[in-house]
């Protein structure tokens, strides 16, 4: 009798070189991922649209001091100013440039700084323009002011309604709250463009001797009238020095995202607590007036 056959052992697939080997993180792919979602940022903000922050009382009462708000970069075009961080040399070139619409909210950033302004457009390139009084006479015409019901204004740390910059305007209310009372004028530009501002007393930029805008400028002024540094004021007091060039304007305000009291801290827990939770999604473009006659 033959001797019974020994058992084969099961057959096996042979193992791919490739996946015998330990698989690595290639460091150089992800940090090729990270530069490019970091450059899609940039160029988004640079050329679409980015968010904002107020630091500042001047363009009180439509913008408040934590606000955060979107400025969209095409409207009138891209120039040095338009983008996100400003490494390269300064130019007075624009791209597909356009003129703003009166009382347009724009960001601008003056000659010989690098940081951000935002104002409202009250002239634009041909027009003759003067301030009396605190009124703006605009190619001979004033500016109607129509008063409006004051504004009664909750006090919180981003606004503290200082006595030095609004006396005599801060009280305490039935409900115990402290609020500012501010005195609202209704201010409307040939366009219909309607909004408000507020002129509570009497300073030296309330008057401003007529000039012509330039061609490719426009002048801006915050609605805050006595506490602005813009086209009525020099460059060496910060302000804007009259007329700003077109290329000078990096975008147009569109509208509010969320707005603290100044109450928040870093913890994330803070944060909810300190919205000021009527200001969401506000629109910034000024409403359009009727206008008599048309």
């Amino acid at each position: 009798m033959s001797e019974p056959a020994a058992p084969t052992a099961p057959a096996t697939s042979p193992v791919p070189e490739e996946s015998a080997k330990e698989t690595g993180v290639s460091w150089l792919a992800e940090l090729r991922g990270l530069l490019l979602m970091l450059l899609a940022v940039v160029g988004f903000h640079s050329l679409i649209a980015k968010p904002f922050f107020i630091p500042s009382i001047s363009m009180m009462p439509n913008l408040l001091v934590g606000d955060r708000l979107v400025v969209s970069k095409y409207p009138y075009g891209w120039s040095w100013v338009s983008a996100s961080f400003h490494v390269l040399p300064r130019s007075a070139q624009k791209l597909l440039g356009a003129v703003p619409a009166y009382g347009d909210i724009v960001i601008v950033v003056p000659r010989g700084s690098d940081s951000d302004y935002i104002k409202r457009v009250v002239a634009l390139p041909g027009d003759r323009i003067a301030v009396v009084n605190g009124q703006i006479v605009l190619n001979g015409k004033p500016i109607p002011q129509a008063v409006e019901p004051s504004l009664d204004l909750p006090v919180d740390a981003n606004q503290p309604c200082d006595p030095l910059e609004f006396p005599g305007l801060r009280f305490r209310a039935a409900d115990r709250r402290l609020y500012c009372e501010l005195p609202i004028l209704r201010e409307t530009l040939p366009n219909g463009a309607s909004y408000w501002i507020i002129d509570h007393m009497r300073q030296r930029l309330d008057n401003y001797p007529e000039t012509r805008v330039p061609a490719d400028h426009v002048f801006l002024m915050g609605d805050n009238r006595d506490h602005s540094a813009d086209s009525r004021e020099s460059l060496d007091r910060q302000g804007l020095g009259g007329p700003v060039p077109l290329a000078d304007v990096g975008g147009r305000a569109e509208f509010l995202t969320f707005s603290f009291d100044g109450s928040e801290s870093w913890n994330p827990l803070t944060w909810w607590n300190a919205l000021r939770g009527n200001r969401a999604w506000n629109r910034l473009r000024p409403m359009i007036a009727q206008q008599s006659g048309k």
